[in-house]
């Protein structure tokens, strides 16, 4: 018999189903040539959702040093990541003041991305990095990286090392960790009396309201509202004093924490309206989670129908990008290689191999003006922007970009508009 999922915060058993994404690979399990023709392990794409906790989340069928300890996502090749990130660092030493005598840690650190613009203000950094290939990179960057995950006993070393944070940082981290309560408990520790904590991470409420089912896949274990966020770090004598909504990743909570024993900073308002915002989009009651699986069967045949009727008229579909979320989009909806020629990405740790699951071709971003496609599906639909400015070049043949989340919508080329303005 099956064991039951129990909820990684509260321990007790899930039984209602968020969303059933059907079987998929790992999402950042990307081939090479050669592996082709061997098999592929598929998992369960299981959202559960806690009816104790509200905390929505997968089984982990992996361990984090299989999916992490060589990893494919660097930060440093988004610009308009490297924009939010230098901003970031400028607003946290306006708002607080931190200085050459502070220590700044940064859990998955990646490869530098922030921390770089601490260090050039003379700010003592230390960045912890699971993928061994990425924290190299940083350490390249003259950027000191611990090279381990994080969680009490890597927190309890640093400790005894002197390593305490006067801002501590995770990005984007939090919804990859399988064991949540040992993670907030290590940053407990690290955290000085009078420390700051910042996180930030995809935030429930546009997910469900954006129909952002596509950011759901393995090596995220859990999906955060603020109420359930604020429970977790209850728990562990961490009080939120402050949060912010983003438009990272298609909608973000950047929350601020401090030890639940110290005097300031003061709460903020923004806390009990994001609270009362969330229970008015009911994310305070079940239903409003058990309900999310309809939309998303809705999106998945509109997709198809789109993609079926371009191939019936004869045209060809490239994509743009290699994001986990575009590999839970594809196979799910079961779009492969017959449906997309190939795809591009500008990272060149990805370029000549092959997507997941799906076995999409992945090119340099140059690939799109040899072959011209029709169409220009944007999988990282979060940067739809800058990805539509940077290949405007498309208009030339009046190619037009496919962006499929919330729904499909069909973009001409921002070139041509311009051109039809002037004229």
């Amino acid at each position: 018999m099956m064991a039951i999922a129990k909820c990684r915060f509260s321990g007790q058993p899930l039984h209602k189903i968020f969303v059933d994404l059907g079987m998929s690979p790992l999402a950042n399990a990307y081939l090479t040539a050669e592996q082709l023709n061997n098999a592929e392990k598929f998992y369960p794409l299981h959202a559960y959702i806690s009816e104790d906790t509200l905390l929505v989340q997968l089984e982990q069928f992996e361990t984090p040093d299989y999916i992490f300890s060589d990893y494919a996502y660097f930060s440093s090749y988004s610009v308009s990541w490297l924009k939010h990130a230098k901003y970031y660092t400028d607003m946290m030493l306006e708002k607080f003041s931190f200085n050459p005598d502070h220590q700044v840690i940064e859990i998955a650190s990646n490869d530098g991305y922030l921390l770089q613009y601490f260090l050039e203000k003379g700010i003592p950094v230390l960045g912890i990095e699971p993928a061994a290939n990425i924290a190299k990179v940083a350490e390249d960057k003259g950027i000191p990286s611990i090279n381990k995950f994080f969680g009490v006993e890597t927190a309890k070393e640093l400790v005894i090392q002197g390593k305490l944070a006067d801002l501590l940082i995770g990005n984007n981290v939090l919804a990859h960790v399988p064991d949540l309560n040992d993670f907030v408990a290590g940053m407990k520790l690290i955290l000085k009396p009078n420390g700051i904590l910042t996180m930030e991470f995809p935030h429930i409420l546009q997910l469900i309201q954006h129909n952002q089912f596509d950011t759901i896949y393995h090596e995220h274990f859990s999906y955060f509202s603020f109420l359930a966020i604020e429970k977790i770090f209850a728990a562990h004598n961490l009080q939120l004093f402050d949060v912010e909504e983003l438009p990272t990743h298609g909608g973000s909570l950047r929350i601020y924490a401090k030890h639940d024993y110290a005097d300031h900073p003061i709460t903020s308002e923004r806390v009990s309206d994001l609270k009362a915002k969330e229970i008015s989009a009911g994310l305070h009651r079940i239903e409003t989670y058990i309900t999310f699986g309809q939309k998303v069967k809705e999106t998945k045949h509109k997709l198809l129908n789109f993609i079926l009727m371009a191939k019936a008229e004869g045209k060809s579909i490239a994509g743009y990008g290699a994001p986990a979320k575009g590999n839970t989009l594809l196979n799910y909806c079961g779009i492969g290689k017959d449906f997309i020629d190939y795809t591009v990405d500008c990272n060149p740790y990805k370029q000549g191999l092959f997507l997941p699951g799906t076995h999409i071709a992945i090119f340099d971003p140059e690939k799109i003006r040899e072959t011209k496609p029709d169409y220009v599906l944007i999988l990282p639909w979060n940067l739809k922007e800058e990805i539509m400015e940077q290949m405007a070049f498309i208009g030339e043949w009046g190619g037009q970009f496919v962006v499929p989340i919330p729904e499909v919508q069909i973009y001409p080329c921002p070139t041509l508009d311009r051109l039809l303005i002037a004229s």
